[in-house]
């Protein structure tokens, strides 16, 4: 039997402890003054010349083009896309719709600031005596109201018109015919 455990791990022949490995054996020869440097047989160092060129008549092994280990690969991307799709759209949905509330928020605020401003308007006694003249056409005693109609102006106080006395002596029906045909020309 040899010393050198076996492929399927038995143990060894000696009973001494094995790594797997074979072992070493060293050379007992003289190194001679004319061989290489010790540093040309390291492993990781390439001596030129030292691999056989390949004969045009071998045939030379092609590698296929999608190995067991690509398609593998390529199946993990697609899962794991296919698994951060939905939460990436949902992120994407989120900030849209964050950046819709963010205007709408600038658009309130804005807003409330108007309203205040109105209000402070508003609280003013000469902002709202003039909206009163403007709109209501209110006015203050003293004053003297002229109002345009038809191209005519009319002067009265500021409670009754000329012509407003005419038309409170018929009745309401009557009144009703007379700016229908007024109307019909």
């Amino acid at each position: 039997m040899s010393s050198v455990r076996g492929r399927r791990g038995g143990p060894p022949a000696d009973a001494r402890r094995s790594t797997g490995r074979a072992p070493r054996v060293h050379s007992t020869r003289p190194v001679g003054t004319n061989v290489r440097a010790a540093t040309a047989s390291r492993p990781g160092v390439r001596r030129p010349g030292r691999r056989a060129p390949r004969s045009a008549g071998t045939p030379q092994r092609r590698r296929p083009l999608v190995t067991g280990r690509a398609v593998l690969l390529g199946g993990l991307i697609l899962l794991l896309a296919l698994t951060l799709a939905g939460p990436i759209r949902q992120y994407l949905a989120g900030q849209a719709e964050l950046e819709q509330l963010a205007a709408e928020g600038r658009e309130l605020d804005q807003r409330a600031a108007d309203l205040r401003e109105q209000l402070e308007r508003q609280s003013d006694p000469a902002y709202a005596e003039r909206q009163a003249r403007e709109r209501l056409t209110y006015v203050l005693p003293g004053d003297r109201l002229v109002v345009v109609v038809d191209g005519e102006a009319v002067e009265g106080d500021a409670g009754t018109l000329a012509d407003a006395g005419r038309d409170a002596e018929l009745p309401w029906y009557e009144g009703l015919m007379q700016s229908l045909a007024d109307a019909d020309g």
